[in-house]
């Protein structure tokens, strides 16, 4: 029987698993152009594929599913980045979303429910967040036109299947907009360390694999305007969901960056994991403008649909005596907690539920903690969650 010690090893994560040196040794390789027979060149180590190739080698099914292994190849053992040249060619049609996403910016800051991105200060950009749905409910015509894309529907294929569902988030960072700090994304990249820790390693892995992160090029944009840094083969460095958040991989990373200049139309996509980081805008006049696209699995659900709030409220004020009475611990309240109320914040309309000191709204779970702590009312909390899920709703 294994001893206790070496049972944990390799499921719980923690500081000692992040060791710089293992790191250095996983990112340090180099892609080859043989590897990748599809791609038209490797740039900074990321391979560089041509849109107007692979949409006539795409008409192919057999074909097609040979690149879409090969993109998946990429994403979970290559560099985690596939670079598209000229995945949207028809200009024109860029442009006009990005007319009606600046339009929708300007309404919204007049309104003063533009709330900005949760990494930049202040005026430093513009987020417009679900921006796939206002973008179909202003222009259903030219919602479709942007979304009938191929290149995107096989890349999105390539990591998660059929199924897949879009959301997207314009970002518009002018020109003075400071870099991101290093991360990874969504999911676990929008959790603290300690939250991280609770988490076993299996989880870790299975984070990468439940999102796909895109992004399309709406302007061009040089070198010197900040486009996405990129550290290639991050991805699959098992705790980087921890690492990326210490200052010797940060240090490691603005080290080692790899940026590709984009022109409109262009395309980024890569696995979550990959650690990445919006740029400086060192312009005068070039404002970056760039669909962010988060593509998700259709796997992370339950079987069935319960009434969470339902449940919290016909349980909160018993949870209330049991404690007065000693009958449960703090733990074991807690254990019912847990049992109950909604866990994960997400998804939510960032609009109105924005990601305020930190990258995440608080949770069903987070309220009724708070609410046990300050011994609050079941009709209280009760008002707490109408409100909170009044802000989970779409426009």
């Amino acid at each position: 029987m294994l001893d206790k010690v070496k049972r944990r090893e390799g499921v719980w994560l923690d500081r000692e698993d992040c060791d710089i040196e293992a790191f250095r040794n996983q990112v340090s390789r180099e892609t080859l152009r043989s590897d990748y027979p599809n791609a038209v060149a490797v740039e900074g180590n990321i391979p560089i594929y041509d849109g107007e190739a692979l949409d006539r080698e795409f008409t192919d099914e057999a074909t097609a599913r040979a690149i879409m292994a090969e993109f998946h190849h990429v994403f979970r053992d290559g560099p985690g980045i596939v670079a598209v040249r000229g995945g949207y060619r028809d200009i024109a049609l860029v442009n006009d979303v990005t007319d009606l996403i600046n339009a929708l910016i300007a309404e919204e800051e007049a309104a003063g429910t533009g709330r900005g991105d949760h990494f930049a200060a202040a005026g430093a950009n513009s987020r417009v967040w679900n921006a796939h749905e206002k973008l179909c409910m202003r222009d259903p015509v030219l919602f479709a036109r942007y979304n009938a894309n191929e290149i995107l529907r096989r890349l999105c294929e390539a990591w998660l299947g059929s199924g897949y569902q879009i959301t997207a988030q314009v970002n518009v960072v002018r020109p003075g907009g400071k870099a991101q700090s290093p991360h990874r994304d969504y999911h676990m990249g929008f959790q603290s360390f300690e939250t991280l820790t609770e988490y076993p390693s299996a989880q870790h892995a299975l984070s990468a694999m439940l999102t796909l992160q895109g992004a399309v090029a709406h302007t061009k944009m040089p070198i010197e305007s900040g486009p996405t840094k990129l550290l290639p083969y991050s991805q699959t460095f098992l705790a980087g969901y921890l690492a990326v958040l210490l200052p010797e991989f940060a240090e490691y990373f603005e080290q080692h960056f790899v940026q590709l200049p984009l022109e409109t139309g262009d395309m980024l996509f890569f696995n979550p994991a990959t650690f990445h980081a919006a740029g400086e805008n060192r312009t005068s006049d070039v404002q970056r403008v760039a669909n962010l696209m988060q593509i998700g699995s259709i796997y992370g659900r339950t079987t069935e649909l319960l009434d969470r709030t339902r449940i919290t409220n016909a349980v909160y004020p018993h949870l209330l005596n049991l404690l007065a009475d000693g009958v449960l611990s703090r733990r074991e309240v807690d254990n019912v907690v847990a049992a109950s109320a909604e866990a994960y914040p997400f998804p939510t309309n960032l609009d109105l539920d924005p990601p305020i000191g930190g990258m995440a709204p608080p949770s069903q779970q987070d309220l009724v903690r708070q609410a046990l702590a300050e011994n609050w009312t079941a009709s209280h909390l009760a008002d707490a969650m109408v409100e909170q899920n009044g802000r989970k709703r779409s426009h």
